[in-house]
């Protein structure tokens, strides 16, 4: 994946993303970006201990990068 894209990624969690885990008192951490596309995070705050946090995952943040960047496959989730 290009320094384009992966900088797109970034603003999206930055920007998108993370302020709206905030207001809830949860955040995310961008770990990684492969070359095939895989992204993945890390939750923190109220997220760790919600039990939404797979739906926020698959329905928010998953949904969010794919819709913006279709070169992201999946989002994966890690401690």
């Amino acid at each position: 994946m290009n320094d384009e894209i992966k900088q797109k990624i970034k603003n999206i969690i930055e920007n998108t993303i993370r302020p709206g885990l905030q207001a809830d008192g949860g955040s995310i951490d961008l770990v990684e970006i492969t070359n095939a596309g895989i992204v993945k995070v890390k939750l923190r705050g109220a997220c760790v201990t919600c039990p939404f946090s797979q739906m926020t995952m698959s329905l928010g943040v998953e949904k969010t990068l794919k819709d913006a960047v279709p070169e992201v496959k999946r989002v994966e989730l890690v401690s």
